[in-house]
């Protein structure tokens, strides 16, 4: 039998793969038109205002958005969770309160965040900004970008609502307007001559556009799925207030970890090395981004799909639409990687500049860590839907409390960027490869 035709007999007869590959399909789209327009606006962006210069923006960005990690919570994960079991018992009004409590939740979290925000753009500008503070508008720059985090007073929660209605083509549809908005705004910069206030403006606009969007369309979902009157539910009807608010704390201190071991890593550059070493790190990630992005639209899909394959017990299932997903991932990996490797020396000066080229082995270091992260990207959902969101947190913290001692032990007397970038892949393989592990031996009955 043919390669082709094994192809062929899987999708026919495996009816989870072809619904996660359907779901996951509208949002690869959205993905990958995305993901080229990012990397034709990154090319403009880099040209225009200098690799320190994307360096200070990548270092802006990080900053505001690693504050709202580090205060709010991850609400979509336990809306899709909540609102799914309470539709599959018929129970809307249960599905109406979780809704509302992650709504309130949400918008409160999100004005503590920019309030945050406020209070420490001085310190983030002297501490990650410190080549930039000859220019007055550095600091602000800090508050304006902050900005989002008042417009997306409700993404969790909505997206939440929408990947539990598998309205993936809709988000899919705002990801491409978002990225419409964006790349037209830095065009129209590059265009101009303008400065790194207009490139900041783009990506504010454009997450404006994603978060208030969200809103809206989960607003109307809500409608039809919930009811009209959905958000008069008093939250008394809320089911197992403490087991909700135990898997909020869980995710919130899973961002947390993440937030110090991986989300902060261009501010480790900025504080450690330089904003020209954060701008090296962003070209390399850009040329990444069309691995990530292509494959991150597979993780709720699949998601979704094991929390039912799994709540059955149907073990050989859930074990055979992981494995089906990861040689998807692994596919894909393999051959964009091994083109990036094989090109990205001469691409990234070709595209960004002969100043680019000191950005070849950061990116050679950061395939290896987020290509395994890739091609297991189910390692942390698959714990989800079993009911263990502490584990992850566990292994990702203790590996992350070595990847940190290694970059402050080694990092500031080598200032090496190469070694902090394989310290940062290390800890994706490590913590990545053991968490999916200990999930597979979970479902291996």
């Amino acid at each position: 039998m043919s390669i082709l035709s094994k192809l062929k007999e899987t999708w026919q007869s495996d009816l989870l793969l072809r619904r996660v590959l359907q779901n996951s399909s509208h949002l690869f789209s959205s993905s990958a038109m995305v993901a080229l327009l990012s990397f034709a606006q990154g090319i403009l962006a880099a040209r225009l205002i200098g690799v320190a210069a994307l360096g200070l923006v990548t270092t802006v960005i990080t900053f505001a958005s690693n504050i709202n990690r580090f205060l709010t919570f991850r609400m979509s994960e336990v809306v899709v969770k909540r609102v799914n079991e309470a539709l599959a018992k018929d129970r809307k009004d249960e599905g109406a309160a979780t809704v509302k409590a992650a709504l309130l939740i949400e918008i409160a979290t999100s004005m503590l965040a920019y309030l945050t925000l406020l209070a420490t753009s001085g310190w983030a500008a002297q501490t990650f900004a410190a080549d930039f503070l000859s220019d007055p508008l550095t600091v602000t720059l800090f508050p304006f970008y902050g900005l989002i985090l008042l417009t997306n007073f409700a993404t969790e929660t909505s997206t939440g609502v929408l990947q539990a209605a598998r309205r993936f083509s809709w988000i899919a549809r705002l990801n491409i307007l978002q990225g419409l908005a964006t790349a037209a705004l830095i065009g129209y910069a590059f265009v101009f001559q303008r400065g790194v206030y207009e490139i900041v403006l783009a990506y504010v606009i454009g997450k404006t556009i994603n978060g208030l969007g969200l809103a809206l369309l989960a607003q109307i979902e809500l409608r039809s799925l919930l009811g009209v009157d959905w958000w008069k539910t008093p939250l008394r009807l809320l089911p197992e207030k403490r087991a909700m608010f135990t898997f909020l704390l869980n995710t919130n201190l899973s961002g947390t970890v993440n937030l110090f071991t991986r989300d902060n890593f261009p501010l480790y550059v900025a504080w450690l090395l330089s904003s020209s070493q954060v701008g090296y790190y962003r070209l390399a990630q850009m040329l990444i981004n069309f691995i990530i992005l292509p494959l991150d639209p597979l993780i709720w899909p699949t998601y979704a799909e094991i929390t039912q394959t799994l709540a059955q017990k149907q073990w050989d299932a859930t074990r055979r639409i992981l494995r089906r997903v990861s040689l998807l991932t692994g596919s894909v990996v393999l051959t964009v990687g091994l083109g990036l490797a094989l090109t990205g020396w001469f691409l990234l000066p070709l595209l960004y500049g002969p100043q680019a080229a000191p950005a070849y082995p950061i990116l050679l270091l950061l395939l290896i860590g987020y290509g395994f992260a890739s091609i297991f990207q189910w390692n942390r959902p698959l714990l989800l839907a079993l009911g263990k969101p502490g584990y992850p947190v566990l292994i990702a913290l203790l590996v992350g409390i070595i990847e940190l001692t290694l970059i402050f032990t080694l990092v500031p007397s080598s200032h090496s960027m190469p070694l902090l970038a394989a310290i940062f892949s290390g800890y994706f393989v490590v913590s990545i490869g053991l968490t999916a592990w200990r999930g597979w031996r979970a479902i291996g009955h």
